[in-house]
């Protein structure tokens, strides 16, 4: 790893060399053939579906902490930030051998570290891989959970009146334990979609479904603004007793923020499903701009509409500040789960991906209902791996606070630091030159950003007060 590139010359490009014929025969020849056939329009899909999700209901409160000035200025710079990084990584996905010249597909993030940065480094980032996107799992059960209770509390409030007692959480019902084992039921269902390359038609209807709770939320936020007659916030967002309140406030909602947008850790296997011609960095770059136009035209709405119908009450999720109409609120909570089904799937993949090509997924050897022929290793593996998580989820049902400070701490070095310092490896970019100097700033203000939001965090989850 290292700070940066300096004195890396020679050392910069001696991994890369060394590994291009392990990694060669790892990524490009392929024993299994991959027919590549997306396009700009299924990455956007991919792409969309990994980034927004359910946290574009939060981005309300974000924006109370941060104000009418911060809230947007944030939205907007975190956006920029990730439309660079995706860049950086995105023309790391083909390299050339420099003696046969052959090309060298990095068919993962992982893939990408070995080859350009070394087996340490790669370790390294298999460790905060492995450990965000297991995360992601618990998180993404958390919420399904969650939203699956608060329909059947609309339904119940719908039949006995806003405010009845029975509906009230712990007054009867399912329980949020029983709707995580539901929600990962389907899981081990949908965990047998081979990869990336099989799980389009998945994506594209996780998108619909984020975009139709995002335009719910959007719609009842503007519409609760024309119902009040007035548009509530201020410049400097929600006053608090003490500067160290505000402060710590702030650092929690630009981490919302900050952490809502990155898709660096599938990034590659995203790249890896399109075709060519054109180039797949180029299609992979435009699929990544015009996304993160779409996500951030949600994230503005969401955000801005909520902020302006709540003013300093806005509450942490968007959806739970309207009183009704309750079939609208339980629509946008049904496209929630949806969403977070084929969400789920989107993180997950790379990660059996990552433990299959280490490990074998061995052969197609046992007939299973409704999902026909399958191998019985990766049956196995993937149904523990999912359990796992859902097991994570009942048991800690708060930990969700837990994952996000964790996704504080391992979010420069996932999407900012690694995709650096291979940009920097794969262009041999000379040391202290214009370039080299723009994209080591670019690393450190990151650098500086995640840190005050990893303290934000941490005061989130261990401080006196919770919000």
């Amino acid at each position: 790893m290292g700070g940066g590139g300096g004195g890396r010359g020679d050392r910069q490009a001696e991994p890369l060399l060394r590994k291009l014929s392990e990694s060669s025969s790892d990524n490009s020849s392929e024993e299994h053939p991959v027919k590549r056939t997306g396009t700009v329009w299924t990455a956007m899909a991919h792409v969309i579906t990994a980034v927004i999700g359910s946290g574009v209901l939060s981005l309300a409160w974000s924006v109370a902490q941060l104000g009418w000035v911060g809230g947007p200025a944030a939205m907007v710079l975190f956006a920029g930030v990730t439309v660079v990084q995706s860049s950086l990584l995105a023309d790391c996905y083909i390299s050339r051998d420099p003696e046969r010249g052959a090309a060298v597909r990095n068919r993962s993030y992982v893939d990408a570290v070995r080859l350009y940065l070394g087996k340490k480094s790669q370790m390294l980032s298999g460790f905060f891989l492995g450990f965000s996107l297991f995360g992601n799992s618990v998180v993404y059960t958390l919420t399904a959970a969650a939203s699956m209770r608060a329909i059947e509390r609309a339904n119940c409030y719908h039949r006995e009146g806003e405010g009845a007692p029975c509906c009230a959480a712990g007054a009867g019902g399912s329980s949020e334990a029983y709707y995580m084992l539901l929600f990962g039921l389907a899981q081990v269902a949908l965990s047998q979609i081979p990869d990336f390359h099989s799980m389009a038609w998945l994506s594209v209807f996780a998108a619909v479904m984020s975009f139709s709770y995002s335009f719910i939320g959007l719609g009842l936020g503007a519409a609760k603004v024309i119902e009040n007659g007035v548009i509530k916030g201020a410049i400097g967002g929600v006053s608090l007793v003490s500067p160290a309140q505000k402060v710590w406030r702030v650092a929690q909602a630009l981490g919302d923020i900050a952490f809502a947008y990155p898709f660096s850790l599938v990034l590659l296997e995203i790249e890896d499903t399109l075709r060519s011609p054109p180039a797949e960095s180029e299609t992979m770059k435009a699929a990544s701009r015009a996304s993160i136009a779409v996500t951030t035209f949600f994230y503005l709405g969401c955000g801005c509409f909520g902020y302006a119908a709540f003013g300093d009450g806005t509450p942490g999720n968007l959806l739970t500040g309207f009183g009704g109409p309750y079939w609208l609120v339980g629509l946008a909570n049904l496209c929630v789960v949806l969403h977070l089904l084929g969400g789920y799937q989107v993180y997950a993949q790379p990660m059996f991906a990552l433990v299959e090509r280490r490990f074998g997924a061995g052969v197609v050897d046992a007939e299973v209902p409704l999902l026909g022929r399958v191998s019985v290793s990766r049956l196995c593996f993937r149904t523990a791996n999912v359990a796992a998580a859902t097991a994570v989820a009942v048991w800690f049902p708060y930990f969700n606070q837990v994952v996000g400070l964790i996704g504080a701490f391992t979010f420069w070095p996932l999407a900012i630091h690694f995709p650096v310092q291979m940009y920097l490896a794969q262009g041999k970019v000379a040391p202290w030159t214009g370039r080299w100097l723009a994209i080591q700033a670019f690393s450190a203000g990151c650098l500086v950003a995640c840190g005050f939001a990893s303290v934000g965090s941490a005061m989130g989850v261990f401080g006196p007060e919770r919000s």
